[in-house]
């Protein structure tokens, strides 16, 4: 994948999962403040192994799926 089809398909996952406004105010705190992604990451999951780390994404998933059902 190149830069712009990454961009695009995260912009379509994020506009998927929180609307188009809230999806807006993300990137807009991103650029707003000093940002580094790995220790964000790390203080939302831990020491938790990327196993759980796909795991808690696909419970996720799951949850909002159905919801929306």
């Amino acid at each position: 994948m190149n830069d712009d089809e990454i961009r695009a398909k995260g912009l379509q996952i994020l506009t998927q999962y929180l609307g188009d406004i809230k999806m807006e105010r993300f990137i807009a705190l991103i650029q707003r403040e000093p940002f580094d992604y790995t220790q964000w990451r790390q203080a939302i999951d831990g020491d938790d192994s990327i196993e759980e780390i796909s795991k808690k994404a696909m419970a996720l998933r799951d949850n909002q799926n159905k919801t929306t059902d």
